[in-house]
């Protein structure tokens, strides 16, 4: 069982790790299979205010979400002999691999939902700074490793920027900062589940 928080930190710090690296580091090189994810998904997120069309056409084509698709699926195929040694660990990371795989197209589908739920994914892609707030499905490792930014959004565009999370504060502190922000996302988005109900019924 302890396989599962360690599979939820890992999958989170893979996040950012492939996506700081990888999806950026080497995705910038437009001869990389990786350049799909800088200058096609980034370009069309940019202009479309995180809009991306790609995730409208189907994922077997050759296009962003089928090539996105096709690295979950090899990566997932790739842990398959870990699962007799560590079954829970890695049953976590193959949900997590599918929950990146549909949080991450809905964000790119509707952009108001994006703002609300992942606000440091719609951060990642509108604001200044296009090279911070690597993870997707959770901040705690933007917060971890200091490169959480947030902003303020005007008609115009991202209007400021607070501090990054401080590379002052303590591990702990920053950790601890990612899983508040988590937390008041989800803390917020139930309050308004039991809300519909009564704005019905009135």
């Amino acid at each position: 069982m302890l396989g599962i928080p360690i599979g939820l930190a890992a999958s989170n710090a893979g996040e950012w790790f492939i996506h700081k690296y990888w999806l950026h580091g080497l995705g910038k090189d437009k001869t990389s299979f990786w350049a799909f994810h800088w200058h096609e998904h980034h370009r069309e997120s940019r202009k479309n205010d995180m809009f991306d069309a790609q995730y409208i056409r189907s994922v077997f084509s050759w296009s962003p979400q089928g090539k996105e698709a096709l690295a979950l699926a090899l990566g997932a195929v790739a842990m398959t002999p870990m699962f007799p040694v560590a079954p829970f660990f890695t049953g976590t990371v193959w949900y997590r691999m599918y929950r990146y795989y549909r949080i991450h197209k809905r964000a790119h589908l509707d952009r108001e939902w994006a703002k609300t739920n992942l606000p440091w994914h719609y951060d990642h892609h509108m604001g200044k700074d296009q090279n911070a707030n690597w993870c997707v499905t959770h901040p705690w490792f933007d917060h971890v490793m200091g490169t959480r930014k947030l902003y303020e959004y005007t008609a115009k565009g991202p209007s400021g920027e607070s501090a990054p999370a401080s590379r002052r504060k303590s591990f702990l502190g920053r950790a601890v900062d990612g899983l508040k922000e988590a937390w008041a996302v989800q803390k917020a988005l139930r309050a308004e589940k039991k809300a519909e109900p009564r704005l019905r019924a009135a």
